[in-house]
């Protein structure tokens, strides 16, 4: 049985964000009732960046990505995050599939973070924020856009050459740039930077907003405020690897937060085990490290979309 191998270009012509949205949201239901497996995922870090080992297994799937985060690659006109998955059966272990795994992570991020607001954000919400204009900006705006009607979008990013190449990108959206505490005053806010110190403090904020932490993803990371922290209700997509490497990683080795702080599990709130906000006026933040479930949960529906399809290369790679 020969082994489907997966190009970039092929999962852009297979990828489609509401598919994605779907199959993410059903990972995390099938994680909250013991369905899936996800050990936390590993760091290699290096001089230029680092890299990350994410395994994980759904009802009939299996899989491990290889994912890198390298800021440097701007400059080079690389894309600061790549991945590959391998995708296997979880009956024999045989390789069913190789793919490339750079848009599945834009993608399953963006949806993941889209999930998150319409179960926590207020219903009326109609403003989207974005802080920091790079890749995963656009899939943000993608994903919230299947999700939620949204009047307007602001963008901030400390080159104005990048929230106009995000506008240039969504023509018929209504996106402006606006300044750090405007963009901050929206409904929903995605924080999508890289930054080791707070981008976002209180301050900033208007009662009833939700934030998704997206850009602190290593240790050492952190974009918002601990004050913030210590007066939102917390969700998280996984609590090891939140205290140890998403948003929550400063502020607990400093003592500023402790997991008991958190609110849920974003599996938790998708099943209706636990609430999230209880108030219009409550702040609600979701700390988004990116979990293999989600990855994996994506790579299952593209496997099968491609097999169905029957018009891509395959290669006899262990026969």
């Amino acid at each position: 049985m020969p082994t489907l191998i997966l190009s970039r270009k092929d999962i852009s012509g297979l990828i489609s964000m509401p598919v994605v949205i779907q199959a993410v949201e059903q990972a995390f239901k099938d994680w909250a009732v013991g369905l899936a497996d996800m050990p936390s995922k590993v760091y290699l870090t290096l001089p230029g960046g680092d890299f990350r080992a994410m395994p994980a297994s759904l009802p009939g799937a299996a899989g491990i990505k290889w994912v890198n985060v390298h800021p440097g690659n701007r400059a080079l006109h690389m894309p600061t995050v790549m991945g590959l998955i391998i995708y296997s059966d979880p009956d024999t272990g045989y390789p069913l599939a190789i793919m490339d795994g750079t848009d599945i992570t834009a993608y399953r991020t963006g949806a993941a973070a889209a999930i998150a607001s319409r179960y926590l954000a207020r219903q009326d919400a109609t403003t989207l924020g974005i802080i920091g204009a790079g890749r995963q900006a656009i899939t943000q705006i993608m994903a919230h856009k299947v999700l939620f009607e949204l009047r307007e979008i602001r963008v901030y990013d400390i080159s104005p050459d990048a929230g106009l190449r995000l506008i240039e990108y969504f023509p018929d959206l209504n996106i402006r740039q606006t300044s750090l505490e405007e963009t901050a005053a929206s409904d929903i806010i995605c924080t999508l930077t890289t930054s080791t110190k707070p981008v976002l403090f209180l301050k900033h904020l208007k009662p009833g907003c939700h934030i998704n932490a997206v850009g602190a993803d290593a240790p050492g990371k952190q974009e918002l405020d601990p004050l913030i922290l210590k007066q939102a209700v917390v969700v998280v997509d996984d609590m090891d690897q939140a205290i140890h490497a998403g948003e929550l990683n400063v502020p607990v080795k400093a003592g500023a937060f402790n997991k008991e702080m958190v609110k849920a599990n974003l599996g938790q709130i998708l099943m209706g085990g636990k609430s999230g906000r209880s108030s219009v006026r409550d702040i609600t933040v979701f700390d988004s490290t990116g979990v293999a479930i989600e990855d994996i949960a994506v790579a299952k529906w593209l496997y099968q979309r491609a097999s169905d399809l029957g018009t891509f290369l395959s290669l006899p790679l262990v026969e």
